[in-house]
């Protein structure tokens, strides 16, 4: 699957989370989201332990809270959209602070933030204690297209040599007294955007070029596949298997 390529979301630990398979971390985690989705908006108190649930297992990875925050500043823009939905949603509508705003609304902005929170908490968790490499290796075991898995790597790999090829080109351009002020510098902008593209371009078909000169056929060489004991499945079924008995009874209550 090609070396090994940390991110900024990994944080190198050593706890019972970090050392589960990526494949139940994944399975998990997917679990997770999709019982938090399915649970009904008005089980308020649900998500309040599924927040607990998630809390703890951030403990138990010895992830710091400070940390974990920080990353969920992701999920700003769905803020944005969930605080003007009752303003803009039709029906029943209250008084508040002098603010009339729709009751569907409000519980849609409501079901907005928690679910969308709760489940950009557990990707958080999960990219913090998972390496890239090993997260697309855990994709590969769980059976994803494995054109789907190899455009993944593709990407995310690629996606640092063109950050870099814009950043020295970012500092050629202020070598020489270049500053983006207004309008009137967007034409540069512009050019300077063709131009990343023509190079990312010949230089993706020199990685490629590099590849098939070192034998690459189609498909990536699995260095070390890790399968997970009854144990390890079941350790990573703790999360999704509490939350899906929340969710249970949320919705009979």
């Amino acid at each position: 699957m090609g070396a090994g390529h940390a991110h900024k979301l990994y944080r190198h630990g050593h706890s019972p989370v970090h050392d589960l398979p990526p494949h139940c971390k994944l399975a998990a985690t997917f679990a997770f989201v999709v019982v938090v989705v399915s649970t009904p908006r008005e089980a308020v108190w649900t998500f309040a332990l599924y927040a607990v649930l998630v809390a703890a297992a951030a403990a138990v990875a010895r992830i710091p809270a400070g940390f974990l925050l920080r990353r969920l500043l992701i999920e700003v823009p769905f803020v944005a959209f969930a605080v003007l939905m009752p303003f803009v949603a039709q029906g029943e509508r209250v008084d508040f602070l002098g603010m009339s705003l729709s009751v569907s609304g409000l519980w849609g902005a409501w079901n907005v933030l928690a679910k969308g929170t709760l489940g950009v908490a557990a990707s958080v968790l999960l990219a913090s204690t998972t390496e890239l490499r090993a997260l697309l290796l855990g994709l590969q075991r769980l059976k994803l297209p494995p054109l789907l898995v190899q455009i993944a790597s593709f990407m995310i790999r690629y996606g640092d040599v063109i950050t870099d090829e814009l950043r020295r080109m970012s500092i050629a351009r202020r070598s020489r007294g270049f500053e983006a002020r207004g309008i009137r510098h967007w034409g540069v902008l512009a050019k300077t955007a063709g131009a990343l593209f023509i190079r990312s371009y010949e230089r993706g078909e020199r990685v490629y070029l590099a590849m098939v000169s070192r034998g690459y056929a189609g498909s990536m060489p699995v260095i070390d596949d890790v399968a997970a004991t009854r144990a390890q499945w079941a350790y990573a079924a703790v999360l999704p298997v509490t939350a899906l008995a929340v969710c249970l009874i949320g919705w009979t209550l």
